[in-house]
């Protein structure tokens, strides 16, 4: 899994202000700044849930975004940002998060405390 924080923290420079029509917003961190961009995430989740892809979460469209878009920008204010939400690609975002899922370590529980293994052992053994 890639260093999330370490980049973030390197980026958090620059998503700090947005100038425009004299507006200056000041973002503290970047909860302040995920919690203005949440109801973008939000619509595309809704998004991608009109299309049965129910297994997106925000999170996954926000570490996308960051690992592979806001990252690689030369400078960054929250409509670009918004704007890069919007515009996410379907095909890019599942083939993260299946590479995520993919990357999974998924074992079968076999321990003997595991209830299953109990009743399936008890048939078995007759």
């Amino acid at each position: 899994m890639v260093k999330l924080w370490f980049f973030l923290l390197l980026l958090s420079k620059r998503w700090y202000t947005f100038n425009g029509d004299n507006m200056d917003i000041q973002f503290k961190n970047l909860d302040e700044l995920y919690s203005r961009v949440r109801p973008a995430l939000y619509s595309k989740i809704m998004e991608f849930r009109r299309r049965k892809i129910d297994y997106i979460k925000e999170e996954d469209i926000w570490n996308y975004l960051s690992i592979y878009v806001w990252k690689k920008a030369d400078s960054l204010d929250l409509a670009s940002m918004v704007s890069s939400i919007m515009e996410v690609r379907e095909e890019d975002i599942k083939a993260y998060v299946h590479g995520l899922l993919r990357d999974q370590n998924r074992e079968l529980e076999k321990e003997d405390g595991n209830i299953l293994w109990k009743k399936t052992r008890c048939y078995l053994a007759l």
